[in-house]
């Protein structure tokens, strides 16, 4: 066992590869989750906290890890859902969730609080929208010193996005809540939708068909919520399940995953409508200071494998699953 614990909060906005990041915060020997954060971004916000239990349910981990519920709507703007890509998030599966209950605490004031405890030592991952962020660092001058710190998946490196020609998803969604936390001070990793997903943490059929193969209600339960955005990633071109979430949460665990990085001065476009949630990453040539580290390359394999000995647990979900995994 290793002696290596890693405090984080993760803030999400659970569906399909959301569900996974939980898994490697809840399995991973090295991780020690103390808070799920959830802020609108992927399906309904109600889907998303179900999907949130579920997950908690297939690990064995109900009531071991608060979930706190935060934003559900962008800072300014209207929210933009992505069920078009993920269905409901959950692959269609539901429990039971009688006696299941949030904490009352916001999700924002639940940040401040934990991070004001302990300064210095809790890191975010954050992987939806970075609504909930904003308004800490709104809330308390002081946040971003408190937080160790932050894992973003967000934006592409100067690349195409995935919602728009220009802007990855979570960018999109609240572009005024991206730019208020690239300004904030964060000690901030940036994991990019593009290049970095497409080229380092998509998972093809017969990847998933080995994870199938592994039988556990854990590895039955990704396969399944995975399976509406692979049709959907198929469509559009991409060969298989992209999981830039559980990459982000997996990189704060193994920073040995990392190949390649470099450090940026990153802003985003929230004035435009054409180019609305474009991340600009300045590469150290335009005079502009630096405010995060951009991972570029990282070991896919390695990754993978991780996921695999992970999902690999057995457990015995407590509730069970309808339809049944």
């Amino acid at each position: 066992m290793t002696s290596v614990s890693i405090p984080f909060i993760l803030d999400t906005d659970t569906a399909q590869d959301d569900c996974v990041a939980i898994l490697v915060g809840l399995l991973d020997e090295t991780a020690d989750l103390r808070a799920i954060t959830m802020v609108a971004g992927n399906v309904g916000f109600d889907s998303q906290v179900a999907n949130a239990w579920m997950t908690l349910n297939v690990a064995d981990r109900l009531g071991t890890v608060p979930i706190f519920l935060g934003s559900r709507r962008p800072l300014v703007r209207e929210w933009v859902s992505a069920e078009n890509v993920h269905g409901d998030g959950g692959g269609g599966l539901g429990i039971d969730d009688a006696g299941l209950e949030p904490e009352a605490e916001h999700a924002v004031d639940a940040m401040v609080r934990l991070c004001a405890e302990s300064p210095g030592e809790i890191s975010i991952v954050a992987i939806g929208p970075l609504t909930n962020i904003a308004l800490a660092v709104i809330k308390d001058p002081a946040f971003a010193a408190n937080v160790k710190s932050l894992y973003v998946m967000g934006g592409s490196n100067n690349a195409r996005g995935n919602i728009t020609a220009a802007a990855e998803f979570n960018f999109y969604v609240d572009p005024d809540a991206a730019k208020v936390v690239f300004g904030a001070g964060f000690d901030i990793t940036v994991v990019p939708w593009a290049p970095l997903t497409l080229e380092d943490a998509v998972l093809d059929r017969d990847g998933i068909a080995r994870l199938a193969a592994v039988g556990t209600p854990l590895a039955k339960f990704v396969v399944r919520v995975c399976e509406a955005t692979l049709a959907f990633d198929e469509s559009v071109g991409i060969a298989g399940s992209t999981h830039p979430d559980s990459l982000t949460a997996a990189v704060l665990l193994h920073p040995e995953l990392v190949l390649e990085s470099s450090r940026y001065a990153v802003d985003v476009e929230a004035d435009s409508e054409l180019t609305r949630g474009y991340s600009a990453m300045s590469w150290g040539v335009h005079g502009l200071p630096a405010n995060a580290t951009v991972i570029e390359r990282v070991d896919g394999a390695g990754f993978f494998r991780l996921l695999g000995d992970l999902l690999a647990t057995e457990t015995v979900p407590p509730r069970p699953f309808s339809p049944p995994l």
